[in-house]
């Protein structure tokens, strides 16, 4: 595993919450001393555009983490900064670099990097909220909630992964939970370390965690995530006289038999781990209401059922744990196609939700143990249109062509709005209804945007009113149910909604814009293209 030097996101607290405030583990007794010559004030102004708030703190690597604003966008924003910049800052000025090009709802946002020569600060998204490894400090985590967050870090994971590129810093200390709920995995390494493999096993790490509130790693420690590193000190598994741990349903009751097996699966060195992309379906096909978890007794895990005339889950193969081939190529056939919505350099998305406007598919034969695989391909939309309840002249409503034509370069675009990005208070929203024509299983719903800074979710509903303002009215109200990862927070100019619910099909989508961004004059958004992907 890479060493714990260059940066690392770690969390603090303030004020009785922990917030996530820097690129650097926390500093202990042991750190260097920080070199203060210089070193900024609040109320200062970084590149014409950050505003320096409050020091929260230094880290270990001697850098300042600041508290800060955005003064054109408004936003909270975390100022990592370096004395001096130039090559001692290359490693974190790298690694920013490399973060920015994978925006996903899971990763922490990276919005800048400067170097002055004389000083070096990365600008990232400020999180509110807790790690995990200070959430476990409550007690064990109910299956469910510990599911959910899996889920959440393998979507991230698959990401990062899909460009080629290797997270390699995957622990409790990593992964975020903000106050509104959202799962952050922050502090991606570039120094080339670590692998896929190691990223996908570390997410039994974080299950088995979640479970127990013990760390299965401490013989191939997560950058500092074991015992004896300072306030960063996680308590190492129960183990065996062999040094084997004991699994969660040995530690605790309570743990299904499903979700025990596939952690296990996970940390096991014998059985070859999944793709991460094949890893989030699968935790997002488990992370179902606890009513509904029965069903999972019948279905099977992400791993090995033995010889059973009951339909197996789609990443199911034959014969035990210990004796099976691996994961990953059983996992193949099943789900050829997958797609994960990212984009490398513009935007990209959590949980599957909703039945309104499907209906479900039918399950496999309960004797067929290696389902065909379903081809994954370019829907057509029948119909597409612009929806607009609150204006009574519609005059932004035509064009809503353009947003299905193949051409990026050209689309459909609101007004002009002033003072605020909500439609300059005028509006709750806008948005793109799109007919897929007749039920579809739907895999991810990607919208290209004229500029970064939009705010947006994904609706579904079965009405289908007609194209009035009283008509769109109807349609916004009864169009509630919200599916694909969520993607309220985006700073790209693509928008990718994925975490679909493979038994549910769509015919109607509702592309829902909430927030401008900054635009000449005010606020304004083209959408340039919406793509839906499915079978």
């Amino acid at each position: 595993m890479p060493s714990s030097a260059g940066p690392s996101i770690d969390t603090i607290t303030e004020g009785g919450r922990v917030t996530q405030v820097g690129e650097g583990q926390e500093a202990d007794e042991s750190a260097p001393p920080l070199m203060t010559f210089g070193a900024p004030t609040a109320g200062e102004v970084l590149a014409e555009r950050y505003e320096l708030v409050e020091h929260i703190n230094n880290d270990s690597a001697g850098r300042l983490v600041w508290r800060g604003v955005d003064v054109i966008l408004r936003r909270p924003v975390a100022v990592v900064l370096r004395y001096p910049g130039g090559d001692s800052a290359t490693e974190m000025l790298q690694a920013a670099v490399a973060a920015s090009r994978v925006i996903h709802p899971n990763l922490v946002g990276v919005y800048d990097a400067i170097d002055e020569a004389e000083r070096a600060y990365v600008v990232r998204e400020w999180v509110d909220g807790q790690s995990l490894r200070d959430l476990a400090t409550e007690g064990p985590l109910d299956p469910a909630r510990a599911t959910a967050i899996g889920n959440a870090v393998a979507s991230a994971l698959a990401a990062v992964h899909a460009t080629g590129m290797v997270h390699g810093n995957v622990h409790p200390g990593t992964v975020m939970i903000s106050d509104e709920g959202r799962v952050v995995l922050a502090d991606a390494r570039t120094d080339g370390a670590d692998s896929q493999e190691n990223d996908i096993r570390a997410v039994g790490g974080i299950l088995y965690f979640a479970l127990t509130g013990y760390w299965p790693h401490a013989e191939a420690p997560l950058h500092g995530a074991t015992a004896g590193h300072g306030r960063a000190a996680i308590p190492d598994a129960v183990r065996d006289a062999s040094g084997g741990i004991a699994a969660p349903r040995q530690v605790r009751a309570g743990v299904p038999a499903y979700l025990d097996d596939l952690t296990m699966d996970l940390l096991d060195a014998e059985i070859a781990p999944p793709s991460s992309d094949v890893l989030a379906a699968e935790l997002a096909r488990l992370d179902v209401p606890a009513e509904e978890e029965h069903y999972l007794d019948n279905s099977g895990p992400l791993r090995f059922a033995a010889d059973t005339e009951e339909e197996p889950s789609p990443l199911a193969a034959a014969g035990g744990r210990k004796v099976a081939v691996g994961i990953a190529g059983l996992l193949a056939v099943a789900l050829v196609g997958l797609l994960i919505g990212i984009s490398a350099l513009g935007g990209d998305d959590e949980k599957p939700q909703g039945n309104a406007g499907a209906a479900p598919t039918s399950s496999a034969p309960a004797d067929d143990a290696t389902p065909a695989a379903t081809t994954v391909r370019k829907l057509t939309v029948a119909g597409v249109r612009i929806i607009d309840p609150d204006s009574k002249n519609r005059s932004e409503v035509d064009g809503a062509d353009k947003v299905i034509d193949g051409d990026e370069d050209n689309g459909w675009e609101t007004e002009t709005y002033r003072d605020r990005p909500n439609f300059g208070n005028l509006k709750k929203g806008m948005g793109v209804w799109l007919d897929l024509g007749e039920p579809h299983t739907v895999k991810s719903v990607q919208a290209v945007l004229s500029a970064t800074g939009a705010s947006a979710q994904l609706l579904t509903g079965s009405a289908n009113p007609p194209p009035s303002s009283s008509g769109d009215k109807q349609l916004v109200a009864s169009y509630k149910t919200r599916i694909g990862q969520p993607f309220e927070d985006h700073d790209g100019t693509t928008m990718t909604f994925n975490g679909f619910n493979a038994d549910t099909k769509y015919q109607y989508l509702l592309f829902w814009i909430t927030e401008l961004p900054p635009a000449e004059g005010g606020f304004k958004l083209g959408v340039q293209e919406i793509t839906v992907q499915g079978s």
